[in-house]
């Protein structure tokens, strides 16, 4: 269960992330776009799953969790509470990767010290990341179900059905008063469409219509990969006896 890992440093807009060296590091996407590098590290996480029949290892799966920030980065401030949750759990199961394999090491341990619902407990912080990452996949199918939506509309309800049952009353106040603030379809397409994440955005209308084609076909890949990844993680625990109301 202890490994030896050379560590190394990597910042992101949204924050910093400890990364290992691993033989689970994935390849740099061949767009380019954030959202096509997010959704290539969780086909290779859902590809390791049905090849190797093996549990998931704590530093590859770290490691695509962690690009997800930037997608949370994309949505502004109505979803600041939730990033800065998501990076500070992603950035504790770094942490975590240094001494525990895979995540079932993880389930094993805390159940066995009866931590499992701990508050600072990775397993509990495992728990906080599968949601935001139900949380992004949700916001997606919901974009996606019809060319009429609004990202405003996709997102009041993929928080509603993930994450508000989990929220106190303030933060869900707090989300509600910031989806005002959420960018436009259009606009949202074309940030996830960039190739160079920080530069100016291209609002050309040649670099909209690429996005319009490019990013909803990333969204997909995103959304079929992390299915296996979320049902993956919800049989850790309801193997283990453990709900998931929590």
């Amino acid at each position: 269960m202890m490994g030896e890992e050379m560590e190394s440093c990597s910042s992101t807009p949204f924050g910093s992330f400890t990364k290992t060296d691993t033989d689970s590091s994935f390849k740099e996407s061949e767009s380019g776009t954030p959202l096509a590098a997010v959704a290539e590290a969780f086909e290779e996480l859902a590809r390791s799953l049905e090849t190797r029949s093996e549990d998931l290892k704590v530093s590859a799966f770290s490691d695509a969790c962690s690009l997800v920030s930037v997608l949370f980065g994309f949505l502004g401030f109505a979803f600041k509470f939730a990033e800065m949750e998501y990076v500070s759990k992603v950035n504790d199961l770094i942490e975590a990767s240094k001494m525990y394999d895979t995540l079932n090491n993880i389930l094993d341990y805390d159940v066995e010290h009866d931590t499992v619902r701990k508050q600072g407990s990775h397993s509990r912080n495992l728990r906080r990341v599968r949601l935001g990452l139900d949380l992004i996949k949700a916001l997606f199918e919901r974009f996606l179900s019809s060319d009429e939506c609004s990202l405003k509309e996709a997102a009041s309800t993929a928080y509603g059905q993930v994450c508000a049952p989990f929220h106190t009353w303030a933060v869900r106040k707090a989300v509600g008063a910031g989806m005002c603030t959420l960018p436009t379809r259009e606009q949202l397409l074309s940030r996830l469409n960039e190739t160079d994440f920080g530069c100016p955005l291209d609002t050309s209308r040649a670099s909209t219509l690429a996005a319009e084609k490019s990013a909803p076909k990333e969204m997909r890949r995103y959304i079929n990969a992390c299915i296996p990844i979320i049902e993956y993680i919800d049989n850790l625990f309801l193997s283990r006896k453990i709900s998931l109301d929590w």
